[in-house]
């Protein structure tokens, strides 16, 4: 057999007979595994035995010691040993130092141990990479070491390799188990055979391929440099690496054993693989396809690949399953946010889902906010479906989705919240326990709170109560921006305001939330309410041509110039604190006058407010470009300007240059809207009509005293047991109720309670006078009222009545027919899965009293003709007379002219309220008419104050004092301290309290605005009412069908906001207005009855078709009533026809001695059905300009 010739090379000197050296390679690499194997298995055995012989001598000893025998010379034989042992103990010692440097220089705890494992392994890596590149020479070739650059380099990275192999033998603490690894086994195979190359000039591949078994020490290393930190990331890894090292080492293998051939056959059957070639060889191996263009030739390939196919297989059939698994569990949104140069980003979380998201978007986003350059990045811990999908990615130049949790520390810090503007929290407001939806958002606000203290935040909460446990957080400040969006607190606050001013909760939620304008050419009641959804609230600095101009003129400037509504100014006041610096002497002290400011935000304030430099305005438009005009206003320039579109910025020279057009993120101190009032208290002289027939409520309302609660915010009394206000059902039909307001609640004990105290609270706010309360009485179940009571219990005029709002039995007995207000409110909705029966109680209950029919027979002019009048009703009596709004005349016949506002929670429901309308079920809320008209309210509105409230925090803060009557931080500090309103004594500082504007309804057909309520201009009305009662007009409650000309028996009314300056007014409309607190409106009742009664007599002369029966010739009317009218007859007649006062009293719903033209009969008609229905606002007055 002729032997195989291997190539030479010239430089080389080789073998001339060409034979093969691969047998010494190999024989370096065994004599040295089973050499040192050898050898600690001998050094074990010696040591054992030595063991064993000295534990024999140990025990002899012992048991010479016990029996207490042995000798000195016993003892002295003792003696070396002794010795011995010591030196013993002294070379351990060594050795165990050694040992444990070893063993520091190779762990991945220090430093230098991290650097040495690391450079290992890349080290190793370089290694393969070399024998990648050898393969595509011979097995073996004839290589000078000096010439061959890849042999150097090999052979350095094996003397360090040698160098590890050393200090991992003596820090091994079992030599026979280390020898036995697998690392030690790729050095034995690896690096021995290099220092042979060395030698004879030779070089043989070998089993150099042994290296890729490094690849499964990967995840080690990833984790000693701080990479992997999952479980499913390390097990991923971990899965990969072994897989291609198996796949990498058995490929090197085949390429040994095929490019050699076998030994017994002198390696005849070769064939030339290249490695590559293997590596495909082994993968369609493990994966069972076997094309059969490769195969292994010899007879050790062959065998090889039989048990590799068992092994492989049975890997590739466990491992690449679990691999893609692994990697398609993989969170898709993981990964870090990038933070953009020159653009701020928020963090939203909490609740997120399709619905919130949309919403969300949808007014942060609108375009006429005023280019938002805000990135918004939400964070949830659930992966969104493919719809939240879609829409992420519709809006993917603004937003960004991760996965993950406030909760988690790593997660905050991979969204950037330390860089992040704010940080938005919504709420599931359909959750079945909304006090678990608070804690839960409570805790992510403590969360991120305490990764990054000064983070500003904006969270939703759902119940009232709930937002005390915010002021436990250390790092709450609301003055820094931090505020809590309780949308029980204003739902029920927008309901109470709406038994106030029908429709005024519309018209707010519509201010608050961006609408694009939809414009309508048919003149249909949609037209008119479309135009004034557009508009929005803004904020603005005012021009330096304002300052020094009273409030009241510069609002009727802007609205006439500028086309803009002014309702709200931020105001600065001085605050001065004089306190004693010690100087160099002792003896000697110096005064210092520190100086403070204090902002509060004064809506309508009055005359006595001057506009400073740099105010803050409040304004209702359409976008924000048009509230820039109120900052570029220039008196030089822009005086003779008729379009307002051509107010831009000028040439003038400002004082300040440049002014931001929304406030900072830091809250400014601020009272809630209160000013100062004069020093002298308002008397007040009217008492509470108790509900208690006969003779006891005179000497009742003589013993009761009007008190305030402790920050003179609202009407207080007493706490009064539940027992006190049950009215059984008969006491209520014996009891007279007119001009209050019933609430229809739907709950149980198991219900969760809805905070009934943030719907009575703005019902007793204290700009009201006492007198002018309405009463409140509940109709539900009275154990979920026993629940309730004890926030409601401090306050007057309250009663309850055990039964259910589906009774009519119930509902006659509370004269739901003479109330102002129906509100239908459930605690059930958010126990029912499905979303179209959530408001089914509401619903029912709705439908239930607009079908009611009522009798005519017993209204008060019948009645008093029949010589039979209610107890509590003497038309004599000034308490019950008609100004003070407790007759209605005529009285309603049908449920259908009853005032109602239902609340809901699926807005898709709205289409069951009306069975007349057309709106279609997939029509926005604020597009249906039920909403329009405000006889339905949804908490969905309140969605879009958290994108008002991020971009001005002010908005919040006046929509709160609007809604709730002057809730403040520090009373909500105060609630968290007792859960309840503390009594307190009448000061000048809490009386000043009560001077603060309140919003209420004014009536054209009547009154000092008769002249511009048929045909008239909003604007001049505008004008007028500012300029002579300072109160400031924003919107009109106008009849659905005012604009027909075929008369219409629909009382439905809808809500037109800011309309513009030439809009023309219809007798029927009802003006939204804020009027300023009459400190003397309680000591003018007597006088206005007795104007109200001699206007009927006048009244009734005239051949007007407004004219009803006088009450004039009644012979009830009392001595005190008499000499009141004589008092006041001169004043009276010196204020003139012009400047009669007004009231929003039923019977100021009649003419007074006051001339109004001829009207059709369609519009007569029109005005006898709103008498049926109205409610207007207590008595205003004329106030002098005190500019």
């Amino acid at each position: 057999m002729d032997a195989l010739i291997i190539p030479v090379t010239m430089e080389v000197p080789c073998d001339s007979r060409g034979q093969r050296m691969w047998w010494a390679f190999l024989a370096s690499s065994m004599v040295t595994f089973f050499g040192g194997l050898f050898i600690i298995l001998l050094w074990r055995t010696l040591k054992y035995l030595w063991t064993v012989c000295c534990h024999c001598g140990v025990k002899n000893k012992e048991a010479q010691k016990i029996n207490g025998g042995g000798d000195t010379q016993a003892d002295g034989a003792c003696k070396p040993t002794d010795e011995k042992e010591e030196n013993v103990a002294a070379e351990v010692g060594w050795m165990t130092s050694v040992k444990d440097w070893a063993g520091v220089m190779i762990s991945a705890q220090t430093l230098t141990g991290r650097v040495l494992v690391v450079l290992v392994f890349a080290l190793s890596i370089g290694a393969l990479v070399i024998y990648f590149i050898d393969s595509s020479n011979p097995i073996e070739s004839c290589q000078n070491f000096y010439k061959d650059f890849t042999l150097q380099i090999d052979m350095a990275f094996n003397v360090f390799f040698l160098l590890y192999f050393g200090l991992r033998f003596i820090a091994a603490n079992d030599k026979l188990w280390f020898w036995l690894e697998v690392n030690s086994v790729v050095d034995f195979f690896t690096v021995p055979p290099v220092f042979v190359s060395v030698y004879l000039n030779r070089s043989w591949l070998g089993l150099r391929f042994l290296r890729a078994l490094r690849l499964i020490q990967f995840s080690e290393i990833l984790q000693f440099l701080n990479i992997l930190k999952t479980s499913n990331s390390i097990k991923l890894v971990n899965l990969c690496s072994i897989f291609i090292s198996t796949w990498l080492t058995a490929a090197g293998f085949i390429h040994l054993v095929e490019n050699s051939g076998d030994p017994w056959e002198n390696f005849q059957n070769n064939q030339p693989l290249t490695y590559w070639e293997c590596v495909y060889l082994l993968m369609v191996t493990m994966s069972t396809v076997g094309y059969g263009d490769v195969y292994a030739k010899t007879t050790l390939g062959r065998l090889f690949m039989v048990f590799f196919i068992l092994g492989g297989l049975a890997m590739f059939a466990s491992y690449v399953p679990e691999i893609i698994e692994l990697i398609g569990n993989r969170k898709k949104y993981g990964g870090s946010y990038s933070a953009v140069s020159g653009r701020k980003h928020i963090v939203v979380c909490g609740h997120i889902t399709l619905e919130s998201v949309s919403n969300f978007l949808k007014d942060f986003l609108h375009k006429d906010r005023d280019d938002v350059n805000v990135e918004i990045v939400f964070l949830h811990n659930i992966s969104p479906n493919l719809e939240l999908e879609a829409l992420f990615k519709r809006h993917f130049t603004q937003v960004e989705f991760y996965q993950g949790s406030v909760l988690n520390p790593h997660d905050l810090a991979r969204v950037k919240i330390e860089s992040a503007d704010a940080c938005l929290i919504l709420a599931n407001k359909y959750c079945a326990d909304p006090d678990a939806e608070d804690a839960s958002n409570i805790m992510r606000v403590i969360s991120i709170k305490n990764y990054h203290p000064k983070i500003r935040i904006i969270t939703q909460m759902l119940q009232y109560h709930n937002k005390a446990h915010l002021l436990n957080i250390p790092s709450w400040n609301w003055k820094e921006g931090d505020d809590a969006i309780c949308l029980a607190e204003l739902k029920l606050g927008f309901i109470a305001q709406s038994c106030l001013a029908p429709g005024l909760s519309t018209m707010l939620a519509n201010l608050f939330s961006m609408r694009s304008f939809i414009k309508i050419e048919e003149d249909t009641w949609q037209k008119y309410y479309l135009e004034g959804v557009a508009n929005e609230m803004y904020t603005e600095y005012l021009s330096s041509a304002f300052v020094g101009l009273s409030f009241p003129a510069v609002c009727e400037l802007v609205f006439a110039k500028l086309k803009l509504l002014m309702i709200a100014i931020e105001y600065k006041s001085e605050k001065r604190e004089s306190r004693y610096v010690p100087g160099h002497d002792r003896a000697q002290k110096k005064e210092a006058i520190l100086m403070s400011y204090n902002y509060s935000i004064l809506i309508n304030p009055g005359n006595h407010v001057k506009i400073q430099e740099g105010t803050l305005g409040f304004f209702i438009a359409s976008d924000a470009k048009e509230v820039k005009r109120a900052y570029f206003y220039c008196k030089a320039c822009h005086d003779d300007i008729t379009d307002p579109k051509r107010i831009k910025k000028c040439g003038c020279k400002r004082l300040e240059d440049e002014q931001p057009s929304t406030l900072s993120p830091k809250k400014k101190q601020r009272n809630g809207g209160m000013r100062n009032s004069p020093n002298s208290s308002p008397k007040l002289m009217r008492h509470d009509p108790l509900l208690i027939p006969g003779n006891e409520q005179i000497d009742n309302m003589d013993a009761n005293v009007k008190k305030y609660d402790s920050t003179g915010m609202f009407h207080w009394c007493p706490a009064k047991d539940i027992e006190k206000v049950i009215l059984t059902r008969s006491e209520a039909a014996m009891t007279v109720l007119s001009g209050h307001v019933v609430v229809c609640i739907f709950g149980d004990v198991k219900s969760a309670l809805i905070g009934l105290r943030n719907l009575v609270m703005p019902l007793r706010a204290s700009n009201f006078h006492y007198h002018e309360l309405k009463h409140i009485v509940f109709v539900g179940s009275l154990e979920y009222l026993r629940r309730e009571w004890e926030t409601l219990h401090n306050f007057p005029k309250v009663s309850i009545l055990p039964g259910t709002p589906l009774s009519r039995a119930d509902l006659r007995a509370v004269n739901i027919n003479l109330c102002d207000m129906c509100v239908i409110l459930s605690a059930n909705q958010n126990n029912i899965d499905d979303a179209s029966l959530q408001d089914k109680e509401c619903i029912l209950a709705s439908l239930n009293i607009k079908s009611m029919q009522f009798d005519d027979s017993i209204g008060v002019l019948q009645a008093n003709s029949q010589g039979f009048t209610p107890p509590g009703m003497d038309r004599t009596s000034p308490d019950n007379s008609p100004v003070h709004g407790l007759l209605r005349q005529p009285s309603i016949t049908t449920g259908a002219n009853i005032p109602i506002i239902t609340e809901l929670v699926n807005d898709s429901n709205v289409q069951f309220l009306d069975q007349d309308d057309d709106d279609d079920p997939d029509t926005e809320l604020y597009l249906t008419q039920p909403f329009a008209c405000g006889t339905a309210f949804a908490v969905s509105v309140l969605d879009s104050l958290m994108s008002a409230t991020y971009f001005n925090d002010n908005i919040l803060t006046l929509i709160r004092t609007l809604v709730t009557g002057g809730a403040t931080p520090e009373l909500e500090a105060l609630i968290a301290e007792e859960n309840a309103l503390r009594g307190g004594y009448s000061t000048p500082q809490t009386l000043a309290n009560r001077d603060r504007c309140r919003v209420a309804q004014l009536a054209l057909y009547d009154g000092p605005f008769a002249d511009l309520g048929d045909g008239g201009c909003y604007g001049d009305l505008f004008c007028k009412a500012l300029k002579t009662y300072n109160m400031l007009c924003f919107g009109i409650y106008r009849l659905r069908d005012a604009h027909l000309s075929t008369p219409s028996q629909c009382t439905k009314r809808y809500v037109i906001t800011n309309p513009p300056y030439e809009f023309e007014l219809v007798p029927t409309d009802l003006i939204f207005c804020l009027m300023q607190f009459d400190h003397n409106a309680g000591q003018s009742r007597a006088s206005l009855s007795h104007s109200s009664h001699s206007s009927y007599s006048s009244s009734k002369k005239s051949s007007s078709v407004h004219s009803i029966p006088s009450t004039a010739n009644r012979p009830n009317r009392t001595k005190t009533r008499d000499s009141r009218d004589k008092q006041n007859a001169t004043r009276m007649n010196r204020m003139g026809q012009e400047k009669k006062w007004f009231t929003d009293e039923p019977d100021n719903a009649y003419p007074r001695n006051i001339q109004i033209k001829p009207m059709s009969t369609h519009m007569a008609n029109q005005i006898n059905q709103y008498k049926s229905t109205s409610s207007l606002i207590p008595p205003i007055r004329e106030v002098e300009d005190e500019c």
